[in-house]
């Protein structure tokens, strides 16, 4: 069996086909394709609140190949979600039904909360100690979801519209990130030793770069070396220097701003990086709905 992951996000749009593993009374999946075209939807919808033609062109083709690929591979079931992007949009339930008439693709435009539960779906925290406390920190192109768990139980969850491309566009509002700051400050008080898990594909490349060695969390002091090691690079530099794709060379600085922001009011000293993001979370809901 094969099922198929669509995330449409503010940044970048991807599918995942995943092999399903039947072991013992036990499912799990290994991934076997996953392609990623950074669209930059948020571009569009953070600013004009509306996504273009020519960006609505570029997401149908994305959609079509999607299409193709899922019915190359045999692929038996899937879920295509939109974020952030597709929410802020006025026209986004109109491309939702666009891309069901010239995709064939049931696209669901699914709110904040709901990101955050599929974010938490990807067991990111199964190689993780779960009598401990740990804070989530999922920032995508125009949302953070944080989500508190303690003892392994869902304590407070919550999705600002803080993103990437947002603050690229200076459509962040500092009303905001005081909200957000507020909502740490409430729900972490009572937590000693809190620990972060980040996901996303800012911090996975985060990861990469500061080369930690067996997946051991990255603490707050490496993250804060490596924003100003990366600030300290053009953009161009960044692409040509360092070797960053065009479309992570600009975004990965704002990321490095969010997570060191989450971090030093939960009072977070370190963050593990499971590697894992939206997509894992949307194939592990396909496992349970099949069960």
């Amino acid at each position: 069996m094969r099922y198929a992951a669509i995330d449409i996000g503010s940044n970048a749009v991807r599918l995942l086909i995943a092999d399903i593993i039947e072991n013992n009374g036990s499912v799990s999946f290994k991934k076997n394709t996953l392609i990623r075209v950074p669209l930059r939807l948020g571009d569009d919808a953070f600013i004009q609140h509306h996504i273009s033609e020519r960006k609505t062109n570029d997401l149908l083709k994305a959609m079509q190949a999607f299409r193709n690929l899922m019915d190359v591979y045999k692929v038996t079931d899937y879920l295509a979600y939109a974020t952030s992007a597709m929410r802020e949009a006025e026209n986004g339930e109109e491309v939702a039904k666009l891309i069901k008439q010239e995709a064939n693709i049931d696209l669901e435009i699914i709110h904040g909360s709901k990101e955050a539960k599929v974010i938490y779906a990807s067991h990111a925290d199964q190689n993780i100690d779960k009598s401990k406390n740990y804070l989530y920190v999922d920032v995508g192109g125009g949302s953070t979801e944080l989500s508190l768990f303690s003892t392994g139980q869902l304590m407070a969850s919550k999705s600002f519209n803080i993103g990437t491309i947002r603050i690229l566009d200076n459509q962040d509002t500092e009303e905001t990130w005081n909200e957000m700051k507020d909502f740490i400050r409430e729900h972490t008080r009572g937590f000693k030793q809190l620990a972060g898990i980040g996901t996303g594909g800012n911090i996975n490349k985060l990861y990469k770069l500061a080369e930690e060695e067996n997946e051991a969390p990255l603490s707050f002091n490496k993250l804060r070396q490596l924003y100003t090691y990366l600030t300290s690079f053009s953009l161009k530099d960044r692409i040509n220097v360092l070797g960053l794709n065009q479309d992570r060379a600009d975004v990965i600085i704002p990321a490095c701003e969010i997570y060191l922001t989450v971090m030093k009011h939960a009072g977070i000293k370190s963050i593990y990086v499971p590697r894992v993001g939206m997509v894992d979370g949307i194939i592990q809901l396909l496992i349970e709905k099949n069960l």
